[in-house]
């Protein structure tokens, strides 16, 4: 490879950064950093009307909580407007692009005509100039849209690192709008177009190759045209195939196509989700888990998968409960930190809250439901009606009152409270599983969780007892 390999992730903030983008974002971040090349990432804000600074916002923070750190930018296509609007008229004076006088009413009369013969909807080229074509007056009170003037003929084709050899008909492609009219009578060029300002951009940041949806082929050759009217080098084309529901459809808002934002808050951790991304769309051998550097060592542009991958929330889930377990326990414990904070919960990342994390982390997918577990050591808690008639009846009362009074003046550790466990079930001649759920349910608010002397060790010796003080 003799060109430097740069790639780029150009979202659009007309909506929030998606599992999908993010996945194209990975695949480009990894492919160039295995190269040693650069990352660029580039916001097309070309769509005024839908674009908004609290996507942009979003789409930075979720490129930022996936570590995906780009080398260059971001760049706003809003303030490349006079480098567009430059090479357009460049264009327009070399003939490549050509000004278009239809309106939008004649438009519809075009492609309604073609639709009754049975033809395919396309521009007919009227205001196109050939050799020794005539063409009207410009319309009074008419702005003009820029066209670029495809090749007639021919095919483009080129060799796609994810679909291999790809050719498509010139024949299929109309000419394409570059720029929207201009705001007034003396501005001709107006906002420029998608895949207008793509290319420009590509072109002058030198990029070397170009991952991203397959829903874009279609826009491939279009784009390799204007590349090619321009004389710029053209970039490697990578088309991954899209993911898809759990049903087989396309990946919804339903099925997981929410904001990445959405995950960090649902307490996925993003090396867990970069893991799993990854294997959407992407293979080394049989690996499942692997790091962030094997993952870069690993990919190279080979093994990208031609077949859509679906999503399962359940192999997320269960990435994620790995990726948890493996954390050293201070560095889980700043995660509960930050989603106590979400509940108005204060919490230090100290000792005593990783011991907590090491306790109840291998019952936990997410670092929600870990401090689903850990609240009980930080506010009240509220034992449910059943589980207080289940197991704390009168036949156990006794017990817990005795209990209850060894606990007081013993040595607050494992060892001693699981002897004074022990000697109580003695003496009131009951089986271990009826004192411990009933001491479960005063103390913790729930019947089930791990060794029920290394829970009450993480407690202030004095909420246990408050806990276990019953009528």
């Amino acid at each position: 490879m003799t060109r430097k390999v740069r790639t780029r992730i150009a979202p659009s903030p007309t909506g929030f950064l998606h599992l999908g983008t993010a996945r194209t974002a990975l695949f480009s971040w990894a492919f160039a950093r295995h190269h040693g090349g650069d990352f660029i990432l580039r916001i097309e804000d070309t769509d005024e009307a839908r674009s908004t600074q609290e996507a942009v916002d979003q789409i930075i923070a979720a490129m930022k909580w996936l570590n995906l750190a780009h080398d260059e930018g971001p760049f706003f296509q809003m303030q490349r407007l006079d480098r567009y609007r430059e090479v357009i008229g460049q264009m327009l004076d070399d003939g490549t692009a050509y000004a278009c006088y239809c309106t939008p009413a004649e438009l519809d009369e075009m492609r309604e005509a073609q639709r009754a013969r049975g033809d395919k909807p396309r521009y007919d080229g009227r205001w196109r100039p050939e050799p020794g074509k005539v063409l009207p007056p410009p319309p009074d009170g008419v702005k003009p849209v820029i066209r670029f003037r495809n090749p007639p003929s021919g095919a483009v084709t080129w060799e796609d690192m994810v679909k291999g050899p790809i050719t498509i008909s010139n024949a299929e492609l109309d000419d394409l709008i570059i720029a929207r009219p201009g705001a007034d009578a003396a501005t001709l060029i107006g906002t420029p177009t998608y895949n207008f300002c793509v290319v420009v951009d590509d072109w002058d940041m030198d990029i070397s190759h170009v991952i991203r949806g397959d829903d874009h082929v279609n826009n491939t050759p279009r784009q390799i045209n204007i590349l090619r009217a321009l004389g710029a080098e053209l970039p490697v084309y990578g088309h991954v195939p899209m993911i898809l529901g759990p049903d087989g459809d396309k990946l919804s808002k339903r099925h997981g196509a929410v904001s990445v934002t959405q995950y960090e808050s649902a307490g996925y951790l993003p090396e867990a989700m970069l893991n799993y991304l990854a294997r959407l769309g992407w293979s080394h051998g049989d690996e499942e888990l692997f790091s962030r550097e094997q993952l870069v060592s690993w990919f190279d542009g080979q093994h990208l998968a031609k077949s859509p991958a679906q999503w399962d929330a359940a192999k997320l889930n269960w990435v994620n409960a790995h990726c948890l377990k493996a954390l050293p326990d201070d560095t889980l414990a700043a995660h509960a930190v930050a989603r106590f904070a979400e509940r108005g919960i204060v919490a230090a990342a100290d000792a005593q809250l990783g011991r907590m994390c090491a306790l109840f982390k291998d019952r936990c997918a997410t670092t929600v439901e870990l401090c689903d577990w850990l609240a009980m050591y930080f506010s009240e808690v509220a034992p449910s009606a059943q589980d207080l008639t289940t197991h704390v009846t009168e036949a156990v009362t006794p017990a817990v009152h005795s209990l209850r009074e060894r606990l007081t003046d013993i040595e607050w550790t494992k060892a001693a409270i699981s002897a004074a466990i022990k000697e109580v079930i003695t003496a009131h001649g009951i089986k271990m599983p009826t004192l411990a759920h009933a001491v479960r349910v005063l103390v913790c608010g729930r019947a089930q969780t791990p060794s029920i002397d290394a829970v009450l060790e993480l407690f202030p010796r004095e909420v246990v007892l408050a806990r276990l003080q019953i009528t």
